[in-house]
């Protein structure tokens, strides 16, 4: 084997045991001491959680939902703005042709 082949060899021996040795980490990044966490991070939880809280529905919203008038007005505004933006976009197309 040559000297070229065995460096290689050894380079990827070396990659290859530091990969499995970093895979097996129980450990994350924010426990170890040198990187932490924000002071003002929320103290994490011993255990992990259960299930997620899919039935926690969030509070109703303090201000009313749209009238309907006020939505179509906004929504004919969205398409006017739309269309303009297609027709200056075509023309810019023709002038730069």
């Amino acid at each position: 084997m040559s000297g070229n082949r065995k460096k290689k060899a050894l380079v990827l021996g070396a990659l290859l045991a530091s990969a499995l040795a970093l895979g097996g980490c129980s450990t994350s990044i924010a426990d170890l001491p040198l990187a932490g966490t924000p002071a003002d991070a929320p103290e994490r939880a011993k255990e992990a959680g259960g299930y997620l809280p899919v039935h926690d529905l969030p509070p109703d919203r303090a201000e009313p939902e749209l009238p309907p008038a006020e939505r179509a007005k906004i929504a004919a505004d969205l398409v006017a703005a739309r269309d303009r933006q297609a027709s200056a976009a075509a023309a810019k197309d023709a002038a730069a042709k």
